[in-house]
């Protein structure tokens, strides 16, 4: 071949070469991303099976792609197909956390699970517990939550971290101080006392002198007024039309979140969600529009501010928030206040009426208990008088009854940290990875025989006698709220809410468990009844008050 033809050939040989480059080039990055997928889904966890195993700690095999969620939906799905037996038994563990109750019997307290590929240690152990949201809570981060429980529960306080999180959480807590929230015990006590003259009124009008509700339903109208009063303060009636919107959408997101196992549904312009979308859209401008008119008020009358004096003193989030700065001096964003309104309206109304449906079905099953709570409460703030705030740091039996109703049934059965580093834990015992998440499974610990004696499912509020500290062998078997920093703000709010809508209640009902209510407690967020709770209310006739001018305590 002469140097012509080389020439002529030259390009397509170079060609030829540069094809073949990009094709090697190619299939090296598809190696490598296939190595990666490889890596993350079976060889990874398969690693993390073996690193725990050394440390004593195991679990149900890692299965590819799916880790252990086939089994627990089966598991979870078998348990909550019927409802408890008998139904006044309180061992609610196997039904409401069915595959840690399942796997703990075989695997001890502390054992590891996969949710998909990702590893999540369950831990039950208080000292553990203990570290992970006190003395080494640095090395842990909160859970993101499913998006649509973002959407419910906004990117508020419980969403935040780091700076912005410390800054929101020292704007809210004046709210929930208790000399605070004593200035809502009148509103409340109305509240409820006009629930309860209702069902009165239901009652005489059935023939039967009795009148049955579903509390799980009812109660939300009583916790809606404590949290839009603890919100907006003086706004109350426009942020009353807000709230009612976003519970609404509560009721949609709910119905939604059962369905999350289909993939994108959320996503799909169904009619239900075209709605839920558009409540959003609405719920946000209403809180726009009322923060604007709070600010523009705040500007106009500084020292008529919400928190300098308005509503007898009140101090409202949203006052709180509008007034709050930062480091710099830069006030805090509308969108912020948004998502803390949406946050605490979530967060307290479902905590607070859960709390309130399960103390009400708790005294319907124990009417010894309930007689006893009855005549404290009769014999401190008199037999239908409104309880005031004196009176009910006073009702000790009625605080012990909450106490063992939040061991028993906690609003929030479990809760999740993930490692944002390498840390070890237990006196270096064991080495948990980065990006690994820990389970808490509160419930557990709630019922765990070990801490709470032989009758760890029974229900007996004398053994908060001595106060929560002392209940159980270890302090710390008992976090209802959480623990650490990131303990639930509003708890004080959801205790003083319903220690004051069940004095109330005692003083005017007796009550007991409709033929028609299903002991079912299950999970869907959070802890509630399957099947709802319809209880039996019939109206004590009250002694006419000594002295009227004390028939309506403020």
């Amino acid at each position: 071949m002469g140097l012509e033809e080389a020439g002529m050939w030259a390009p397509g040989w170079w060609s030829t070469w540069g094809s073949l480059a990009v094709v090697v080039t190619a299939a090296c990055l598809l190696l490598h991303v296939a190595a990666r997928v490889a890596d993350a889904l079976w060889w990874r966890p398969r690693r993390l099976e073996a690193h725990f195993a050394a440390q004593g700690v195991r679990g149900p095999p890692y299965r590819f792609l799916f880790g252990s969620v086939r089994e627990m939906v089966s598991l979870m799905v078998d348990a909550t197909a019927k409802p408890m037996s008998p139904a006044t038994s309180h061992n609610a563990l196997p039904r409401v956390l069915a595959f840690y109750h399942y796997w703990r019997k075989i695997y001890g307290p502390t054992l590891l699970i996969w949710f998909g590929p990702t590893p999540r240690l369950t831990v039950a152990e208080p000292e553990l517990v203990r570290e992970i949201f006190l003395t080494r809570a640095d090395a842990f981060d909160r859970y993101e939550a499913h998006p649509i429980v973002r959407q419910l529960e906004g990117d508020g306080l419980v969403s935040l971290h780091g700076d912005k999180w410390a800054l929101h959480r020292r704007v809210l807590t004046p709210a929930f101080y208790p000399d605070n929230l004593n200035r809502l015990v009148p509103h409340v006590g109305r509240s409820v006392a006009a629930l309860a003259e209702r069902w009165r009124t239901m009652a005489c009008a059935s023939g039967a002198g009795e009148v049955e509700v579903d509390v799980a339903e009812w109660f939300q109208a009583v916790t809606e007024e404590a949290i839009t009063r603890a919100t907006f303060g003086r706004s109350y009636d426009s942020g009353r039309v807000v709230f009612r919107m976003q519970g609404r959408l509560m009721a949609f997101a709910s119905e939604a979140f059962r369905k999350v196992l289909v993939p994108g549904y959320r996503f799909l312009p169904t009619k239900k969600n075209r709605m839920s979308w558009g409540l959003d859209r609405d719920i946000r401008r209403g809180l726009v529009r009322l923060i604007g008119r709070r600010s523009d008020a705040a500007k106009e009358h500084e020292t008529k501010t919400t928190t300098k004096g308005n509503d007898g003193g009140f101090k409202d989030l949203l006052g709180l928030m509008i007034n709050a700065r930062d480091k710099k001096s830069q006030p805090m964003p509308v969108q912020d206040m948004v998502e803390e309104c949406k946050t605490f309206f979530f967060a307290g109304k479902q905590t607070t009426t859960n709390l309130l449906t399960w103390a009400t079905v708790l005294l319907a099953m124990h009417p010894d208990w309930q007689d006893r709570a009855r005549q404290e409460v009769v014999a401190v703030c008199g037999p239908g008088e409104l309880p005031t705030k004196e009176h009910l740091h006073r009702l000790k039996t009625l605080g012990m009854i909450l106490n063992e109703t939040l061991r028993l049934y906690p609003p929030a059965v479990a809760t999740i940290r993930r490692a944002k580093v390498d840390v070890t834990l237990g006196g270096g015992e064991l080495a948990v990875p980065r990006d690994t998440e820990l389970l808490i499974p509160i419930m557990a610990m709630h019922h765990d025989a070990r801490f709470w004696g032989a009758d760890a499912a029974q229900f007996n509020p004398a053994r908060f006698a001595g106060g929560a500290a002392r209940a159980a062998t270890h302090p710390l078997a008992f976090i209802p709220f959480g623990l650490g920093s990131r303990m639930c703000v509003g708890q004080n709010l959801a205790l003083l809410e319903a220690k004051l809508t069940l004095a109330v209640l005692l003083q005017r009902f007796e009550f007991r468990p409709s033929p028609k209510y299903v002991h079912a407690p299950t999970v869907l967020m959070l802890l509630y009844p399957q099947y709802g709770a319809p209880v039996i209310f019939r109206p004590i006739v009250p002694s006419p008050p000594s002295d009227p001018t004390t028939t309506q305590a403020s």
